[in-house]
C-alpha cells in the first residue's frame, strides 16, 4: 500500500524559521532507517508558503494566487511517499518520528489511489496508459 505521510505547517515553519542540528540528525537517522527497511520511496521538505503559488480553476478560467496562504493548519510543510503493508503499519512507523517540528506538530497519512480503485471506470487501454506513465516518472 502506498501513503503519503504530510508533516503540517507551524507557525515557524511558515516563518521560515529552520530547525535546529539535533533535529536535522534525527531526521536523518529516522529517514535512513524508513530507507533500510524498505518504506521511504522519497521525501522532502516544502519552503514556507510566501514562495508558493496556488491555481484555482473554474471551468476554462485560471486563476494564481500569490502565497502566503493564512490557515496554517491547512499547509503542507513537507512529506514522504512510503510503501507499508497497511494503515496500522504506516501509524506504527509515524509514531516513531522525531517530532518534526520545534514545538507541537502533526503527521498525516493518507493512502494513494491505485489503479484498480478505478478499475470500473477505467479501459484497459487506459489503465494501461496510466501505468506506463507511472512507470516511467519513477524512472526519471
Amino acid at each position: 500500500m502506498r501513503v503519503m505521510v504530510f508533516v503540517k505547517a507551524t507557525v515557524d515553519s511558515e516563518a521560515g524559521i529552520m530547525p535546529k542540528a539535533e533535529l536535522f540528525e534525527a531526521m536523518g537517522k529516522y529517514n535512513e532507517l524508513l530507507i533500510k527497511e524498505g518504506i521511504m520511496v522519497d521525501g522532502a521538505g516544502l519552503k514556507p508558503t510566501k514562495v508558493a503559488k496556488r491555481v484555482a480553476f473554474d471551468g476554462p478560467n485560471r486563476l494564481v494566487i500569490d502565497g502566503p496562504f493564512a490557515e496554517t493548519k491547512e499547509v503542507v510543510a513537507g512529506y514522504w511517499i512510503w510503501n507499508v503493508k497497511d494503515m496500522a503499519h504506516a501509524i506504527e512507523w509515524v509514531k516513531k518520528c522525531p517530532n518534526p517540528m520545534p514545538g507541537p506538530s502533526e503527521i498525516e497519512i493518507r493512502p494513494f489511489y491505485e489503479m484498480e480503485d478505478f478499475a470500473e471506470a477505467l479501459t484497459p487501454d487506459v489503465a494501461a496508459l496510466h501505468e506506463n506513465n507511472r512507470v516511467n516518472a519513477a524512472r526519471k
